[in-house]
């Protein structure tokens, strides 16, 4: 048996002495001991898992979303910290690098930029009001405006006489063009122009339906959506050839994010479908294919013959292509970073040695890059830089995770990063490789913004025609192709276009029609 004594003292105010005693001796037996020590720990443990969560949505409602980190200036002093101890000097290592600065457009006058050269220029010519009879020209003064008119409406108006042949040999007519939607009266220009105007400029239809109103042309809602479901039939050929060569590439990233999507079996509500992103980083290739859940079924039916480098933050569902023959599974650095900036408050001495060491990798991935190394010479140079920082990393979270509580900020970021390491340091081995997957989450933003706007997709229907769309329109953003203008080509030739031809018009190979 196990006693505890307990003595109360209360204080007067003024003289402090104490005005009242009280002793009590409780008997617990040892079970109940244990008892209370695990339910203090438990509640310690929850009372870091609640401040983690506190902290999160702070972050998120008032913090700000960059996650830049900036160590403390070595010899800097801070206005309110009050020196509590020496500190033990460590070795210091300064890293320098060259950079080059981008060169930036020379200014027209008084500081302007000059407008861009190949928009027209509409000439007036200003005579002064008191010009003088006799008087010589001795130069001008050029000033330029931008001005903009709003886009217009027009009607495509196709006449085909009918001629009758001599001795009743018949009726002959000339033969119309084909169209994007057969018997339609839509042109490729207006289905490029509200194709585009939602899955780049994400303006859903019923707002594109208030521009036209302002024009004085009424088209409805849903003729503006049965318009935009014939262009995406037209072009899903070319959106299967395209997939077969993204599926076809030696190094994917992947991710994936919510859709809304309208369904019968949910009445009032929202099923809440997945756009799963794939990128190569190489080709500067870009496709979504949307699935109905976020299970494993997904990936590893679009990846079933996938052969090379894949590169994924770390969601259970990949841990599948970890064991799968001649696929080498990179994970996300960024991702493991993330977890160090999110326990600052925790534990700052511990995150921001962490985060200090990320950024010495960075700072090598960042000297490759302004040095324009090829492959070959980025990965000598992580050989030589990045490797002893890994093995830095590696040993200093195998001694500091039995220091800190596994529920805390610090204790889950340390066991994320350790259960992923032997992936994240996959990347010093290909030059290709890249040290983050934030490419692919530049890609989804696009994604992002349009769910914000449109909110949902009608069907499952809708939500793939979406995937189709932002696949392509990502790629034409890659490949700094303009959207319309390849948009309103393929509309236009796709018809008539052969099966063997269809891989031209795929935005990284589509060339820029002469007379645009």
């Amino acid at each position: 048996m196990l006693w505890i004594s307990g003595i109360l003292y209360l204080y007067s105010m003024n003289d402090l002495q104490p005005i009242s005693t009280h002793s009590e001796i409780i008997t617990i037996s040892r079970l109940e001991y244990d008892e209370l020590i695990n339910k203090n720990l438990n509640q310690s443990f929850e009372i870091e898992r609640l401040k983690l969560e506190l902290d999160k949505l702070r972050r998120m409602i008032f913090g700000a979303k960059s996650e830049r980190f900036v160590g403390a200036t070595p010899g800097q002093l801070s206005l309110f910290d009050i020196p509590q101890e020496a500190k033990v000097e460590k070795d210091e290592e300064t890293i320098t690098y060259t950079r080059k600065k981008p060169e930036q457009e020379k200014a027209i006058g008084h500081g302007r930029m000059a407008l861009p050269s190949h928009l027209p220029r509409i000439e007036h010519i200003i005579e002064p009001t008191d010009k003088i009879e006799g008087a010589k020209k001795i130069g001008e003064e050029i000033t330029e405006v931008l001005e903009y008119k709003p886009g217009k409406l027009y009607v495509n108006r196709y006449i085909r006489p009918k001629y009758i042949m001599p001795e009743n040999k018949g009726i002959i007519i000339g033969e119309l063009p084909s169209m994007p939607i057969p018997k339609g009266n839509a042109g490729p220009g207006l289905l490029a122009h509200i194709t585009v105007s939602k899955f780049v400029d994400h303006l859903p239809f019923y707002r594109q339906v208030q521009q036209f109103k302002r024009e004085d042309v009424h088209i409805s809602e849903s003729t503006l959506n049965g318009w935009f479901s014939a262009g995406c039939n037209l072009i899903e050929p070319l959106f299967e050839k395209y997939k077969k060569i993204v599926q076809g590439v030696s190094y994917l990233m992947a991710d994936e994010t919510p859709i809304p999507v309208l369904t019968k079996d949910k009445p009032g509500a929202t099923h809440k479908g997945y756009l799963w992103a794939y990128y190569a980083p190489v080709e500067r290739l870009v496709l979504f294919d949307y699935r109905k859940s976020r299970s494993r079924e997904g990936p590893v039916d679009f990846l079933k013959n996938f052969q090379g480098i894949l590169q994924t933050d770390g969601y259970e569902v990949y841990k599948i292509f970890d064991h799968k023959p001649g696929i080498n599974l990179l994970a996300c650095m960024a991702h493991s970073r993330r977890k160090f900036d999110e326990s600052i408050k925790n534990d700052k001495a511990r995150a921001e040695f962490m985060l200090k060491l990320i950024q010495k990798l960075y700072v090598v991935e960042r000297k490759a890059k302004e040095q324009g190394l090829s492959y070959h010479e980025r990965k000598a140079l992580r050989q030589i830089e990045s490797i002893p920082v890994l093995n830095e990393m590696e040993e200093w979270m195998k001694e500091e995770i039995i220091k800190v509580l596994p529920q805390s900020a610090i204790g889950k970021a340390i066991a994320y990063t350790l259960s992923l390491w032997p992936r994240l340091q996959r990347y010093i081995d290909d030059g290709r490789s890249e040290i983050d997957n934030n490419l692919i989450e530049n890609s989804i933003r696009p994604t992002v913004i349009g769910r914000k706007n449109f909110l949902f997709a009608g069907s499952h229907e809708g939500a793939e025609r979406a995937a189709l769309m932002y696949s392509f329109l990502g790629t034409c953003k890659q490949h700094n192709v303009n959207p319309f203008n390849w948009l309103r080509d393929v509309f236009t030739n796709l018809p008539e276009c052969k099966t063997s031809l269809l891989e031209t018009y795929l935005p990284q190979n589509w060339e820029k029609l002469p007379d645009e």
